[in-house]
């Protein structure tokens, strides 16, 4: 089906010295398309220049760009949710601020998705990232292939399509925790890659800290399957069924070889001990991630709030009806 709008939903976060530039050759690949479109930057609580430089954008191409100005930082997917909800295209491209994926590559994707895929997502060869974030991009891309059984090579790059039934689908996800593409893919049924080339960040700095990659993991982990509860279960079979023997074997040795035999294996037995506590409390410590997702899902409070529109001559959405948030 022939799209007669595409939407580009950006999520901006201290990135003032890449903006001007980003926007600028946003616009010229979006123009070159031949057809209505929109860029829709989602301010997530920025505090440099970013707000500022974004409604000066909105002013100057009106209905082409449109600012979206979130009350406070809610995170990138966060953000992009609520760029979904004011978003009007027939495709919904997303992509990051920071020029390490070319906004060239809009074209490729609203060409791939004519064709009639769900989503489309996109590899970064060449990747000009550090060694820690290659690896952990590894793990958890096959982390996300074994659970989802959907073999999409790059989870972690936002330049992606999406169909605005899929769109429409993860704005009605009740859940508070949500990796996009993840939840994407759970709603599509045909997906496919095309290969984008990664540059370096030319200004500003990567907003993924260590410990905030980390909590994406958890995220992404405890979002998407019960499977780590399961994996516990077996575990915690094969340590008592090892606990059991080795007791019975304990007692045989001491009445094969009396009680001396016995004392010389305290500190084995001290060993074993921390290490069934320690897997009791790495249980225990799942579980509460577990509990925690549900005391959030349970409050439904909003996923993000706007704070205010700029940029859209009327702004008609069948989703908005007065409200502002992502419940």
């Amino acid at each position: 089906m022939e799209p007669s709008m595409i939407s580009v939903v950006v999520p901006v976060f201290n990135e003032e010295k890449n903006l001007p530039e980003f926007i600028r050759r946003c616009l010229e690949a979006c123009q070159s398309l031949g057809i209505a479109f929109e860029i829709i930057l989602v301010d997530d609580g920025s505090r440099d220049g970013s707000a500022r430089l974004i409604s000066e954008a909105a002013e100057h191409h009106r209905d082409k760009v449109v600012g979206v100005f979130l009350n406070r930082n809610y995170g990138q997917h966060g953000a992009i949710l609520a760029g979904f909800s004011c978003s009007r295209g027939d495709i919904v491209i997303t992509l990051d601020a920071d020029l390490q994926n070319p906004p060239e590559a809009i074209p490729l994707l609203v060409d791939k998705a004519r064709q009639g895929y769900d989503v489309v997502g996109t590899v970064r060869v060449n990747r000009r990232d550090t060694g820690f974030r290659k690896l952990s991009s590894w793990m958890m891309n096959k982390l996300v292939q074994r659970i989802t059984g959907v073999m999409m090579h790059d989870y972690g790059c936002m330049l992606r399509a999406y169909h605005r039934d899929i769109v429409k689908a993860m704005l009605s996800s009740r859940g508070h925790s949500t990796f996009i593409p993840v939840l994407a893919n759970s709603f599509a049924r045909s997906t496919t890659e095309i290969e984008v080339p990664h540059q370096e960040r030319t200004g500003g700095e990567s907003k993924y800290t260590l410990w905030k990659l980390i909590n994406l993991q958890f995220d992404l982990l405890t979002t998407m399957t019960t499977f780590p509860l399961r994996v516990l279960s077996v575990i915690g079979i094969i340590l008592s069924g090892f606990g059991f023997a080795l007791g019975i074997f304990i007692l045989v040795m001491r009445l094969i070889h009396g009680p001396q035999w016995a004392v010389g294996g305290v500190f084995t037995l001290f060993a074993l001990l921390f290490f069934f506590v320690g897997a009791q409390f790495l249980g225990m410590g799942l579980l509460g991630e577990y509990i925690g997702r549900i005391y959030y899902d349970v409050r439904e409070r909003p996923r993000y709030l706007i704070s205010h529109i700029t940029g859209r001559s009327q702004f008609v959405h069948e989703m908005q009806k007065d409200r502002t948030s992502g419940i």
